[in-house]
């Protein structure tokens, strides 16, 4: 393809618009790593009979000699098309295309999809508007090896091209859930046998005591812990929290006066992550069986939604791969 005005070129570019998404059931994933990804799930998909996942996929000759993986997998699908650069502009949403881009239909799935799999890690977006912070927490979603991600009503879109890209792929590894009602999204997954922890800066839960309760109950002997404890047994101990649901500077009040209820890390959990601006709404906090703050030891006034999130699924599963190993 050689035309950057051509009627093709024109149909791949609205991709980047919501309203075209959505009315197409498609989306664009765009550089290397994004669209090796794509392919590979694609390749996973036709093995095993299902529908594919790649519609489309237009790359430039340089790129294709460059990464003969890349070259192989997108030839398997029969839908490579050479583009010049030109046309590779014309069509990406980046101001510096990397040569390739393939165009997917959507693959969300339902959240009984999810529950229907046992899940023991879930990631919530609760009105998550960055497509930055978003890519990033389901990112490291798929890396803490959660077993799903879900997006709130007002989250993000993530099929949101800057949203895509900043997963770097972990959006074709991890099932994800769209325009979930908070409230109904807690009483199922509670149903489910999950719990529910809010990541919230003036939490009166420690995630640090979480994590030494948890080490500790591996040393004794007894049943599985499987949900949260409730024995108030770890008091007020954790530190204060800014207004966006991330930990904040030592010597700010954190819920004084409030019960504390312990729980247990190695459970089933999800995990709620708020907004940037606002964090989690009273609302939400409310849905939660326990209000957690990841404590802060510099002059940081607060962790960026992205970094708490991280911190937050790797402390549940280095606890729940800790008790599958001691169980």
């Amino acid at each position: 393809m050689t035309n950057p005005r051509a009627d093709r070129v024109r149909d791949v570019a609205k991709l980047a618009q919501r309203s075209a998404r959505t009315r197409r059931g498609l989306f664009l994933a765009e550089g290397p790593q994004a669209v090796r990804e794509a392919l590979r799930l694609d390749a996973r998909l036709a093995d095993d009979g299902a529908p594919r996942l790649v519609a489309e996929v237009y790359a430039s000759a340089a790129c294709l000699e460059r990464y003969p993986e890349l070259d192989a997998l997108a030839r398997a699908t029969g839908a490579l098309r050479t583009a010049t650069d030109d046309v590779l502009a014309a069509m990406a949403d980046t101001v510096s295309p990397q040569g390739i881009l393939a165009v997917c239909r959507q693959l969300d799935v339902t959240l009984a999809e999810v529950l229907s799999r046992g899940p023991r890690l879930v990631a919530v977006l609760c009105r998550v508007q960055d497509p930055g912070n978003a890519g990033t927490i389901l990112r490291a979603a798929d890396s803490a090896g959660a077993d799903a991600v879900v997006f709130t009503e007002g989250s993000v879109d993530p099929y949101n091209p800057k949203t895509v890209r900043s997963t770097a792929g972990s959006l074709f590894h991890v099932p994800f859930v769209i325009g979930a009602d908070p409230a109904e999204l807690a009483q199922q997954l509670r149903g489910a046998g999950v719990g529910v922890l809010a990541a919230d800066g003036y939490g009166p839960v420690d995630l640090d005591a979480l994590q030494d309760e948890s080490a500790a109950r591996r040393l004794t002997v007894g049943p599985p812990v499987v949900g949260p404890l409730g024995d108030g047994t770890l008091g007020d101990r954790a530190l204060g929290g800014g207004a966006n649901g991330e930990a904040a500077p030592e010597g700010r009040s954190s819920g004084e006066g409030e019960a504390a209820p312990s729980y247990a890390l190695e459970a089933p959990t999800a995990w709620l992550f708020g907004n940037e601006a606002q964090g989690l709404s009273d609302a939400e906090l409310a849905l939660a069986d326990a209000r957690v703050a990841v404590p802060l030891y510099g002059e940081a006034e607060s962790l960026n939604v992205g970094t708490a999130a991280t911190v937050c699924l790797y402390a549940s599963a280095r606890a729940q791969r800790r008790g599958q190993r001691t169980g």
